[in-house]
């Protein structure tokens, strides 16, 4: 049986970053409503407002241990396709939700059907490529994943005047309506039957004890896991250090534009060098970068500087954080599926979960320390690089010691 024509290059990076857009539009959109919600369902606890963000990303990450499995069952398509079911089920529940629990919930489920493009995305692009040429595609595909961000939270406000808080629901809808639609019509299965295998509890226990059996596979895990911490509570804590620390409510969204347009960069800078440097030394500059500016920002919390100083700082530092995820996750996941393409559905799940779930839980306690400062946001990340830094570079040296 032969093999479908896979579709060109161009179409096939942006339907892919459509897809993983779903999750930024998911997260970012959000991100002006967290007050109005807080209000309307949280009154007695505004702060729980950012359990409507740490659930998503929760509900995400349990659904990527079995979106990629399935994947790997089913075809990429059909395992795609149902997500935005359950997508859109969660988005229609979530705009009836009347109280903060049905909410969280909701966003549970949503989250859990945005695992299909986040994590079969990845399959699919290894489905075709492997190794640099897997990570420079990759590249691509996140230069349109770093932009939608930028816009997302002017798409929210957009629709927040409109419609109210709840209309961003129906958007979500919408728009995967959309993406889905372009997935079942032009793209062909990349899995043909032959290279399917059955979803069984035994093989994915087998399959995850063969992954964690490999030294660079570990490590290119509890990395992603640690950056994705600095990531998921830069997010969460965004707009209410906007809104309490340096009283810009009403500017967020401009900045977040301006910090969204030039980390978009980020995945170019990537593309152009990888092929040269290699992904572990990127991801070491950059891990090296990040926590020197981690350490600057607490001592300048500590100095007390005032608040409109401060703001400066803060500003060109939590572009960094933006910026360093197209430096390093598109990387640090084709360091990881290098060695997996037999696997490449299970693996992608078994790291999208491990990283998600727990990078959400570290997010979710760091970000209820909020106290109106971003103290608690330049300690936890501090901590985050502080200890990833030595894990890439114990990465280099496995490199170094398997070179012929």
């Amino acid at each position: 049986m032969s093999r479908p024509r896979a579709m060109h290059r161009v179409e096939l990076v942006a339907l892919l970053a459509m897809l993983m857009a779903t999750v930024a539009f998911s997260i970012d959109s959000m991100l002006p409503a967290l007050p109005q919600i807080g209000r309307d369902l949280s009154p007695d606890n505004p702060n729980n407002a950012q359990l409507v963000l740490s659930s998503f990303i929760i509900g995400m990450g349990v659904g990527t241990l079995f979106t990629g499995p399935m994947s790997d069952s089913l075809g990429r398509k059909p395992v795609m396709l149902g997500g935005a079911a359950l997508y859109t089920l969660g988005s229609a529940l979530a705009w009836a939700a009347p109280s903060l629990e049905l909410m969280v919930v909701a966003r549970l489920l949503q989250g859990i059907g945005a695992a299909g493009p986040r994590i079969v995305s990845l399959a699919i692009v290894r489905d075709f490529h492997s190794g640099r040429e897997m990570a420079r595609l990759m590249s691509f595909v996140m230069i349109v994943f770093t932009l939608f961000p930028a816009i997302a939270p002017f798409l929210g406000t957009g629709i927040i005047a409109l419609a109210g808080w709840r209309g961003i629901f129906a958007a979500f809808v919408i728009f995967s309506l959309i993406s889905s639609a372009w997935l079942g019509l032009r793209l062909p299965e990349p899995l043909p039957p032959e290279k399917r295998r059955p979803f069984k509890a035994r093989a994915l226990l087998a399959a995850t004890r063969e992954m964690m059996m490999i030294p660079m596979v570990r490590l290119s895990i509890t990395v992603q896991t640690l950056i994705f911490s600095a990531l998921f509570t830069s997010i969460s804590l965004i707009q209410p250090v906007f809104e309490q620390a340096f009283d810009r409510a009403t500017s967020f969204p401009l900045w977040f534009f301006v910090i969204g347009i030039f980390c978009a960069t980020s995945s170019m800078v990537n593309a152009r060098f990888v092929m040269r440097y290699g992904m572990r030394a990127i991801v070491m500059v950059t891990l090296a970068v990040a926590l020197l500016l981690a350490l600057i920002m607490v001592v300048v919390r500590l100095a007390g500087l005032p608040p409109e100083v401060e703001f400066w700082f803060y500003l060109v530092w939590q572009g960094s954080v933006f910026y360093q995820m197209g430096l390093t996750m598109g990387n640090l996941n084709a360091l990881a599926m290098e060695p997996l393409g037999h696997i490449a559905g299970t693996a992608a799940s078994v790291i999208g979960a491990i990283s998600t779930v727990t990078s959400g839980i570290i997010a979710s306690l760091v970000a209820q320390t909020f106290t109106g400062t971003a103290m608690p946001l330049y300690l936890g990340t501090l901590a985050y690089t502080a200890l990833a830094f030595p894990l890439i570079l114990r990465m280099r040296r496995l490199e170094r010691r398997d070179e012929p």
